[in-house]
């Protein structure tokens, strides 16, 4: 319960400090898959402690209206994304990261929506300077799975807002 409270409130305060109507604003919830297996495979599945991290995030924002759920195309990302995409009732879409053109296609297809996409820790932190225009997050460390980034955007790089968060 707590946690729902907190998303709902930190979308929100993040919409706000966009000036623009709301209806053309759109959020994006980032975040990097959770814990991997060291399978020595390119593609590994979730750990037992990744799989806990997925639900949590379900738990988080299973309140949140969320208009897409976006994975890259790797085990660990889909995952991640499944259990809020289940609980939801919508199917996790593949993307394919570090693309302008696929981000700007997202805002457009879900202009005014909120869309969550799981990602890596190089692709996740280039999809927020992507969104906000400004180079401020860098590559996130190997252990570093627990950040959630909440951006509000009208259109790439321009009036953008955002929340970090862990959990």
């Amino acid at each position: 319960m707590k946690y729902v409270s907190i998303a709902g409130l930190l979308i929100i305060m993040v919409i706000g400090g966009c000036r623009q109507s709301q209806k053309d604003i759109t959020t994006f919830i980032l975040v990097r898959h959770a814990e991997k297996a060291s399978d020595g495979s390119d593609d590994p599945d979730l750990t037992d402690a990744g799989r806990t991290r997925a639900e949590k995030l379900a738990s988080m924002f299973k309140d949140t209206p969320f208009t897409s759920i976006y994975s890259t195309g790797f085990k660990r990302t889909e995952q991640t994304a499944y259990p809020l995409a289940a609980a939801h009732g919508l199917k996790v879409q593949k993307y394919e990261a570090l693309k302008r053109d696929v981000i700007e296609g997202i805002i457009d297809e879900h202009r005014g929506g909120i869309v969550l996409m799981t990602g890596h820790s190089d692709t996740t932190p280039w999809t927020a300077n992507l969104l906000t225009g400004e180079e401020t997050y860098s590559k996130y460390a190997e252990s570093e799975y627990g950040t959630i980034l909440i951006v509000a955007v009208t259109e790439v790089g321009k009036s953008a807002s955002v929340i970090r968060i862990n959990y």
